[in-house]
């Protein structure tokens, strides 16, 4: 003799087929919906910062403009990001020999990765560091 229960009270068993809502398709999008509302937001308020900024200048009786042409004389994002891909490409390459070597898997590359990274990061900040006592020293 079977249990007929579910039949006959009417109760369905939930079909794990029909419902998926974490589908590959639904994430991406919904992960690209919160991507472009955090970019979008982060704009905003940088935008919004820069002009308080500019107004709280204007108002101890500042020019703006001077301030804009000081960040504009320092182009230090590139040499930054150059050593940090440098590092992270040496890191990787160190990494795959240390895999190759002693079979340490995802270890090898992730430690390599920062240390070398970091290690880019800080040889930029050391480059910096030299150009901005040079640059003071002939003014």
């Amino acid at each position: 003799m079977t249990c007929n229960l579910i039949k006959t009270q009417g109760v369905k068993v939930p079909d794990t087929q029909k419902f998926k809502i974490m589908e590959e398709g639904v994430l991406a999008i919904f992960w690209l919906i919160v991507l472009s509302v955090g970019i979008l937001i982060t704009i905003i308020y940088l935008r919004k910062f820069s002009n308080q900024e500019r107004l709280s200048m204007i108002e101890k009786g500042l020019n703006p403009a001077d301030m804009a042409t000081v960040r504009n004389n320092q182009p230090i994002w590139p040499l930054r990001f150059a050593l940090l891909f440098i590092g992270a490409g040496l890191g990787l390459f160190i990494g795959y020999f240390l895999d190759m070597a002693l079979d340490m898997e995802e270890v090898a590359y992730f430690s390599m990765l920062f240390i070398f990274g970091g290690a880019g990061l800080g040889i930029s900040y050391v480059i910096e560091d030299k150009k901005e006592k040079e640059s003071m020293a002939s003014s």
